[in-house]
């Protein structure tokens, strides 16, 4: 299996060039910060349904090829990205 390559920018490879030097600082959390991330992490760990839904065959194909070329089940493909457009959903709620 080839490695993916990825292209980073600037930014990235500043990060990047820090860790290699060993040049990064922790930074405390503030409190609200600490708070979300322990809401995220229970969001992430919570218990999961199963759901059964009629989709066609062409995007199942379609969505069991996608899931391929990640490397990943169907399943956990479909699952990632409804959580994802969910995810991104919330946070354009007013």
């Amino acid at each position: 299996m080839q490695k993916k390559v990825t292209k980073r920018d600037d930014e990235e490879r500043e990060i990047e060039l820090a860790i290699e030097r060993g040049s990064l600082e922790s930074v405390p959390l503030r409190a609200s910060e600490l708070r979300e991330l322990k809401m995220i992490a229970q969001n992430t760990f919570a218990k999961t349904r199963s759901i059964n839904i009629r989709i066609s065959e062409r995007d199942l194909l379609k969505l069991k090829a996608l899931a391929a070329r990640e490397g990943v089940p169907y399943q956990t493909f479909v699952s990632s990205t409804l959580h994802k457009r969910v995810s991104a959903s919330e946070s354009l709620t007013p």
